[in-house]
């Protein structure tokens, strides 16, 4: 279930402060206070301190790095994906301290705010985070799933997470999925079909997040259907000059624009689908109504017709003894 910013901090910081916050309200008010140490009851277990620290606006991206186990897809966030809580960041600067722990390389390790930590960097604002660094592997990645819970994974992060079940053999099947994680079988289907898709191909979207399983679904069918040269043809249309698809339209809201991306991407590939039925050749006449052949680049099709076994063999041993 879904839940909001101010609640997930609550049930993440079950203790807080040196007043021992003993519910979530009190735990929520001293975040919100900034405390500058707070106790963390990690997964339940053991009691984590945590020191704030404000990383100066354009120190963020050489400070900090995003936790590598995060489901979420980092290349997807910009501002549109990040809409619900830059206008608010930009008034006000940043109102809930991200969590993160210490890693081997001196740097910062965003476990829960990597949505804060974009925008704080879009924004040109300094970004607060909680810091620990005694967290282990398993506790960082329990602290992660749980802050990517009050936003939700788009179709691609969902069947990332869902395909990674599967390598594990954790389940077997698409039913099994969509028992684990509670949902339809179509849902999971349009899941790994988006999983299965090339990055640069959704990120030409301006937020991901709200690409709904029809578009996924009909996307998928058209780029598998083309050539391999000719999907390479559509990813290099799609990162042409530096820039996302989604970057080419001005002025327009997030729901045109993502029309516009669609209507862009199936018009490219409709017009590599027209050039190969363009670029096959019709079938020359040797000997009527018996004979015809399609020569391609080094490559010559025979079609013959009305031919007996005798006949046949004869023409595969004079083919055989040309071609050997």
């Amino acid at each position: 279930m879904a839940i909001k910013t101010s609640d997930l901090n609550a049930k993440l910081f079950g203790k807080a402060n040196k007043r021992r916050a003993t519910t979530p309200a009190e735990a929520q008010h001293a975040v919100k206070e900034n405390a500058q140490v707070i106790e963390l009851s990690v997964a339940g277990q053991e009691m984590v301190s945590f020191k704030l620290e404000r990383i100066a606006a354009q120190e963020i991206e050489k400070k900090t790095v995003v936790f590598s186990d995060n489901s979420r897809e980092q290349s997807f966030l910009n501002e549109h994906a990040l809409a619900d809580i830059l206008v608010t960041l930009k008034e006000r600067g940043q109102q809930y301290p991200a969590v993160g722990r210490l890693n081997s390389d001196g740097k910062i390790e965003v476990l829960d705010g990597s949505r804060r930590r974009k925008s704080c960097i879009l924004a040109q604002k300094d970004f607060l985070i909680y810091v620990a660094d005694d967290i282990t592997g398993e506790h960082a990645k329990f602290l992660s799933d749980v802050a990517n819970a009050h936003k939700p994974l788009s179709l691609y992060e969902k069947g990332r997470e869902m395909q990674a079940k599967l390598d594990s053999g954790a389940v077997s099947d698409q039913k099994g999925l969509a028992g684990l994680f509670q949902c339809s079988e179509a849902l999971v289907s349009g899941a790994l079909k988006a999983a299965s898709l090339p990055l640069p191909l959704l990120q030409a979207y301006p937020n991901v997040t709200e690409l709904g399983r029809p578009t996924i679904v009909k996307l998928h069918k058209l780029f598998n259907e083309l050539a391999q040269d000719a999907q390479q043809d559509i990813l290099d249309k799609c990162q042409q000059g530096g820039t996302f698809v989604w970057q080419r339209f001005d002025g327009m809201s997030e729901a045109k624009i993502t029309k516009q991306v669609t209507v862009l991407l199936e018009g490219w590939i409709a017009e590599l689908n027209q050039t190969v039925v363009n670029d096959v050749k019709k079938p020359v006449e040797l000997v009527k109504g018996k004979v015809t052949y399609v020569r391609k680049g080094q490559s010559l099709a025979l079609n013959l017709k009305k031919i007996d076994d005798s006949l046949a063999q004869e023409i595969i041993q004079f083919i055989e003894s040309k071609v050997q």
